[in-house]
């Protein structure tokens, strides 16, 4: 398996891992550590692909029902199969491993060594937009974490070479803030633009008071052999699509 790490998120009694496609059990499009029940893969293969991530950890994976959201919330106990519609989770139990499936959207990935309490968010520009990494902090923080101790890491994503929006989508983004305008570069063909969603999402933690922030700078789209891309899919007109998993645990 390939598994990244953010520098800043390692930690005694914390344990991370922004895991590849690499290692896993699927085949063809999906091949082959695809971690997303909700994809068309078998769900025996991508249950024994979650099983895989779960036991590197020797935890007890959760993931959420992603829709895009700004919803976050806390879990105590693993839930299973009864996943919430929800983007952000944090937990202050060891043993849970908090799981974020992505596939050119960021996975953030949250701690806070000194209280024990952790997260994890799915920042698409949805929800990235519309505050999932706040929500996501709140809840940490009712967990007791302090906002000034928690690190930050935003893993493998689309770069902004290879996310090109139109300009509806641009001026989405400078009618919420008029300084938005520098995550776009104009593109190729005209009212087109590239944009920058790994420093988008970085600047929003930072301007949440998070200090302590890295982003991998990893290419979802360009790096074909290591990671999932919905938009690489969506071009090559493929019907689906396999999802990496990004996971934080206490030991």
């Amino acid at each position: 398996m390939q598994i990244l790490e953010a520098e800043n998120l390692k930690s005694t009694g914390i344990a991370h891992g922004f895991f590849g496609r690499t290692g896993g059990f699927s085949t063809g499009i999906y091949e082959s550590l695809n971690c997303g029940p909700g994809s068309g893969d078998d769900p025996v293969l991508v249950a024994r692909n979650r099983q895989k991530v779960g036991d590197h950890f020797q935890a007890e994976l959760v993931t959420l029902h992603q829709v895009h959201s700004a919803t976050a919330v806390p879990v105590s106990i693993a839930w299973g199969d009864a996943r919430p519609l929800a983007d952000g989770v944090a937990t202050r139990t060891p043993g849970i491993a908090l799981g974020i499936l992505t596939a050119d959207c960021a996975p953030v990935l949250f701690a806070d060594p000194h209280a024990r309490v952790i997260g994890a968010a799915h920042a698409g520009w949805k929800g990235a937009i519309g505050g999932i990494v706040e929500s996501t902090l709140v809840v940490m923080e009712e967990l007791g974490a302090t906002r000034a101790n928690i690190a930050a890491g935003v893993g493998p994503c689309i770069a902004h070479a290879n996310y090109e929006v139109g300009a509806e989508f641009r001026d989405r983004f400078a009618s919420e803030e008029a300084a938005n305008i520098r995550y776009f570069v104009a593109s190729d063909r005209a009212q087109y633009f590239r944009f920058d969603l790994e420093g988008y999402v970085l600047d929003r933690l930072r301007r949440a008071g998070i200090r302590d922030v890295k982003g991998l700078a990893a290419d979802t789209y360009a790096r074909e052999s290591d990671f999932f891309s919905f938009r690489r899919a969506t071009h090559r007109s493929e019907p689906n699509y396999g999802r990496q998993i990004s996971v934080i645990v206490l030991r």
